[in-house]
């Protein structure tokens, strides 16, 4: 079937600030897409995202936006940036004078442009349609069938609908929230024969209705893949985050049947931030769900397998396999691993804050909540990029946000660029050498004491939103008794195993571990979890293709 047909057309989006132009161009395409397409037209930026919101809620299907590239408060690759984020799917082309063809050529990189047309276009016949006409044919070549939505009915200060709220976002699963005392939200209580006592409902596209679901259950129930295909594999990589992910793509592009297990959601830290603005080749920043989106794509794309929600639970040498066994008691084996398991965010250690966490105390969640925060005093206590990130993207529309600092100063931990746009944003304070002492609120946050580390001195403030990101942990439990680490849980890998000159305890191979590998041969470390890790994106995403490169290397000795 024509995705382009049926009863809701597929759009084709214009905008330009220049009414003549504006209507030029929606004249040209209706004179040859009419017939096949809806062609809405927008006078400004904020319009046509309205408009694209609109039709997103509507299930409406977008295929091209064409977007001129001068326009007052939000030029044209600012506008397609966030177009991509509500479309991922439409097709994009930016309009632009010849004195602006280098910001259409950076465009490429900020929105995966697809093409950009130089004004005039005349005649159309020869610059315009045969550039829409091969962008269609790529966009019809996909399935965009209205995807169906997954329905949330929760509480604003329920722990578990938060978790749930984050999980499905942070997996690219499309819902809808519907709060527990609104008309509709009780509507389909009602529905699923429920009172609101246990919360979220969750009512999957097929119709079933879960109460507090799990993640696996949840996972399963929406789509998300959880059990893998085989039980052996060529490698197995745990952790989705950009070690995990790079990987992936790099050990599935290779060749070797890659499986890529994890617990939560892909992406890892760097998926929840709002943007990263020091990785290569995105001089405008990227968000991290952008990143992780194309990441995960592109591992799918050569063939990766990627499991959602399984925790893995132990690692075992099984003479040349490497089994992984799962928490529900299954395994999956493989000739190599790779451990990318990340870091954790460590737990603010204050009287009541346990207790609070998910209803106003949440940790490295600013992207789901920031919509909440609208109006309304936030705290953030940490001081490192994560810390920084998260406030200047929420001070966008909260009242002010106050950063909490143990130290005496930002720049210890944080980017110099970061600190510079803290410095620079009205509706950012910091407060240096100053900790919580203690959370308080009945049903949720409602005040937290602040201590000043210098003099002692306490003082008691109103705070519904406190978001915690004070340093991380690994996530390497597990692998006691297989795998060494430091005194602090990270991997040791490398020249840290032969620090003395010679190999580790049992280590049975007559050449020393490689830089990665760990002292059980065939198991590597890529990211944040190893030890001595420099703990940024680019150099995690560098270490996944390098794991995989000695991966291969052990392979062909084995």
């Amino acid at each position: 079937m024509d995705p382009a047909a049926g009863p809701e057309r597929a759009v084709i989006l214009t905008v330009d600030d220049d009414p003549g132009v504006s209507r030029a161009v929606a004249r040209d395409l209706r004179r040859r897409y009419g017939a096949s397409y809806r062609i809405v037209r927008a006078e400004s930026g904020e319009s046509a995202l309205a408009a694209l919101r609109e039709l997103k809620l509507r299930g409406g299907p977008v295929a091209v936006i064409v977007a001129d590239y001068r326009m007052p408060k939000m030029n044209g690759v600012e506008f397609l940036e966030q177009a991509l984020d509500i479309h991922p799917d439409a097709r994009r082309v930016l309009l632009t004078a010849y004195a602006d063809t280098n910001a259409a050529i950076d465009a490429i990189n900020v929105v995966d442009l697809d093409h950009y047309l130089l004004k005039p276009w005349e005649p159309p016949e020869e610059k315009l349609y045969p550039v829409l006409d091969d962008l269609l044919q790529a966009w019809r070549a996909t399935d965009h069938r209205p995807v169906a939505v997954t329905k949330i009915v929760g509480h604003r200060w329920s722990a578990r609908s938060s978790a749930v709220r984050e999980f499905l976002a942070r997996n690219q699963v499309p819902y809808r929230w519907y709060s527990s005392d609104e008309p509709e939200g009780r509507r389909l209580l009602c529905a699923a024969g429920q009172e609101g006592l246990r919360l979220p409902l969750v009512i999957t596209p097929d119709g079933t209705a879960l109460i507090e679901p799990e993640d696996q259950e949840l996972a399963a129930r929406v789509g998300l893949a959880t059990t893998p295909a085989t039980d052996f594999y060529d490698l197995v990589i745990i952790g989705g985050g950009p070690a995990g992910l790079g990987a992936a793509v790099y050990g599935a592009s290779e060749g070797l049947r890659t499986v890529l297990v994890e617990r939560s959601a892909t992406g890892g830290q760097a998926g929840q931030s709002s943007r990263i603005e020091n990785y290569l080749g995105f001089p405008d920043g990227v968000s991290g769900a952008q990143l992780t989106d194309r990441a995960r794509r592109q591992a799918a794309k050569f063939g990766a397998e990627i499991l959602t929600a399984r925790e893995v639970t132990g690692l075992e040498v099984n003479g040349a396999s490497r089994v992984v066994r799962f928490s529900d008691g299954s395994a999956v084996a493989a000739h190599a691993v790779i451990l990318a398991t990340g870091v954790s965010y460590r737990q603010l250690d204050a009287p009541h804050v346990t207790e609070l966490t998910g209803c106003g105390v949440f940790y490295g969640s600013a992207l789901t909540e920031a919509a909440a925060c609208q109006g309304h005093d936030v705290y953030i206590v940490g001081g490192a990029n994560s810390a920084g990130q998260a406030a200047i993207y929420l001070a966008r529309s909260a009242k002010s946000v106050t950063i909490l600092v143990r130290k005496p100063s930002l720049s210890t931990s944080m980017s110099h660029y970061l600190v510079q746009q803290v410095e620079e944003t009205a509706t950012i304070s910091v407060r240096t050498n100053t900790v919580v002492a203690a959370a308080h609120g009945s049903r949720q946050l409602e005040q937290i004491t602040l201590r000043d580390t210098a003099n002692g001195h306490t003082e008691l403030v109103d705070a519904q939103w406190m978001f915690v990101f004070i340093g991380a942990a690994p996530l390497t439990d597990w692998l006691e008794g297989t795998v060494l680490r430091d005194s602090r849980g990270f991997i040791l890998t490398g020249p840290d195993l032969t620090a003395d000159g010679r190999p580790p305890a049992d280590w049975e191979l007559d050449r020393p571990p490689y830089h990665l590998e760990t002292n059980v041969p065939g198991v590597f470390v890529a990211g944040d979890a190893r030890a001595e890790s420099a703990k940024r994106v680019a150099s995690a995403v560098g270490e996944g293709a390098m794991a995989v490169m000695l991966a291969h290397r052990y392979l062909e000795q084995s």
